[in-house]
């Protein structure tokens, strides 16, 4: 089993920045990859960033590219989303993931991964 506690999200005026912290624990040996999603009032969830545990390839949503950077930091075994120049359209609940088997044919839907977090609330809005 593997545990997901998401932190860092706030409410932040339009164009300002926040980062998201995703902190895993348990049988962490088995994660493949691990991602963010997100989902806004009344739509589904979508794709936001995933890494590679492995080797740190970095995917993301055409929507975010640009303004939100994923990291990792394998000593703590904690991975990041920064998130610049914010806008409206990205208030969500945002959601940490971890795969054991992600595939390019997987990295983009919820189905691809195992284990998620409860999800950090992300409100932007002057």
């Amino acid at each position: 089993q593997v545990q997901l506690v998401e932190s860092g999200g706030g409410l932040v005026q339009p164009g300002g920045s926040l980062r998201l912290s995703c902190a895993a624990s348990g049988s962490i040996f088995s994660i493949n990859a691990m991602g963010w999603f997100r989902r806004a009032p009344g739509k589904e969830r979508e794709f936001v960033s995933a890494i590679s545990w492995s080797n740190g390839r970095t995917y993301y949503a055409d929507s975010v590219k640009g303004r939100f950077t994923i990291s990792k930091d394998n000593t703590q075994n904690r991975r990041y989303l920064q998130m610049n120049n914010l806008k409206p359209e990205d208030t969500a609940i945002y959601y940490c993931a971890a795969a054991l088997h992600l595939t390019m044919s997987t990295m983009a839907a919820p189905g691809g991964y195992d284990y998620w977090g409860q999800g950090t609330q992300v409100t932007v809005s002057s």
